[in-house]
């Protein structure tokens, strides 16, 4: 018969032996410290200066002092007196220090509930991998407010990069929404997943709308100045307006066909009597006729000339440019 109990070590009681109590109060102590076992630190090294009866500490590698020769041994200090336990995997213990529930395996004491920073994944009804680090299969996903405002946030690193949401069918993308490849609001849409067709850009600097065919934007011109609007296209025609309620917008509107590239052309379609057409002229802000506005083109721009007493807003539509 052995000695000891298998698993906690407990002394026996032998036949005809002297002392009983001394054996069963061994027993007794051991068991005071493993059964619902409360270690005051982890990876201990130094023994503490003034330990309290019943204290007991996890000790880690160079465990120094009294300590010396026991690492990995749980040290449990009773009636004066350090005793050391080894312990076995499963056993579980209360963390003081960081009100934590630990567990023994393979040689260290390891948390029951993992941090939840810094993780390599998670996946939600499905797995994870090293690409999509946060995989969910679920029929919705929920993100709500605490209390005020919820904002989702997705962050690229450069501006040539992608910042995205992509809508896909059987795993093959049909329509995608963000900055895909410049810093410029895209809406895009594909037949395949491999194809993209780009059906509405917001561009960041002004919100100006460019969609299939059409490009919309406002500029804002100082008195005797000029502003100049970037076509989206060699040729095409666009519509000219100026945005302003205290009076009337006819005489300051207008239709007409450019071209911007090799040979320089401006036609007017339609045109109000206060908006003039200046063709490939040099506008300088006080090009036209005082108390009007002028359009003109040259390499790759409209020139919007406004002379009409102050601050103006101009809006344009290219029409039928790509």
């Amino acid at each position: 018969m052995s000695d000891h109990s298998s698993n906690l070590l407990l002394p026996y009681i032998q036949p005809s032996q002297a002392q009983k109590h001394v054996t069963h109060n061994e027993a007794l102590r051991r068991l005071d410290a493993i059964v619902q076992l409360t270690v005051q630190s982890f990876d201990a090294s130094s023994p503490p200066a003034d330990p309290a009866d019943g204290d007991i500490h996890a000790l880690g590698a160079g465990a120094s002092g009294v300590w010396a020769g026991q690492d990995g041994m749980l040290a449990y200090h009773a009636s004066g007196h350090w005793i050391f336990l080894a312990p076995k995997d499963g056993w579980r213990a209360w963390s003081a220090e960081d009100q934590t529930l630990r567990v023994f395996s393979a040689g260290n004491w390891l948390a029951v509930t993992p941090p939840l920073q810094n993780l390599d994944g998670i996946g939600v009804g499905t797995s994870s991998d090293t690409v999509n680090r946060l995989a969910i299969a679920s029929d919705a996903a929920l993100f709500s407010h605490a209390g005020s405002d919820h904002r989702l946030v997705i962050n690229k690193a450069t501006a040539a990069d992608t910042a995205s949401v992509v809508m896909q069918s059987g795993w093959s993308g049909r329509a995608e929404l963000g900055l895909t490849g410049d810093e410029d609001f895209h809406i895009r849409t594909s037949p395949d997943g491999s194809a993209w067709t780009s059906a509405l850009t917001l561009r960041r600097g002004d919100g100006a709308s460019r969609a299939r065919c059409l490009f919309s934007g406002t500029i804002d011109i100082d008195n005797h100045s000029v502003g100049y609007v970037p076509t989206p296209s060699a040729g095409g025609m666009v519509a000219i307006n100026l945005v302003a309620e205290e009076f009337p917008q006819a005489p300051h509107s207008g239709l007409f066909s450019y071209d911007t590239g090799p040979s320089l052309t401006l036609f007017s379609l339609a045109r109000g009597t206060s908006l003039e057409d200046w063709g490939t002229t040099v506008l300088t802000g006080t090009t036209a006729t005082d108390g009007r506005s002028a359009l003109a083109v040259r390499s790759g721009e409209l020139q919007i000339e406004n002379r009409h007493g102050g601050p103006r807003r101009f809006a344009y539509t290219f029409l039928n440019t790509y």
